[in-house]
């Protein structure tokens, strides 16, 4: 499963608390290349992109999703 499917399977089903879920990912700006957002400051699930309150993130750049302490999602 690809990340987009992945999030949003955990937005939109019962069985998970979006706001549990971190999402970390390339961002050129940041201190080590890789900056992290949780569930909770994700506006929107498009279709290239997630959108959070700073701007759009490409779901090419997540390199890691974790619910709770769990990696459910890595490269």
């Amino acid at each position: 499963m690809n990340s987009r499917d992945l999030l949003n399977k955990m937005k939109w089903h019962d069985d998970y608390d979006f706001d549990r879920v971190k999402i970390y990912y390339i961002s050129r700006g940041a201190e080590g290349g890789i900056s992290s957002v949780s569930g909770s400051n994700v506006r929107e699930l498009e279709r290239h992109f997630f959108v959070t309150r700073d701007g759009e993130i490409p779901y090419h750049r997540i390199t890691k999703i974790e619910y709770g302490e769990e990696v459910v999602f890595g490269i």
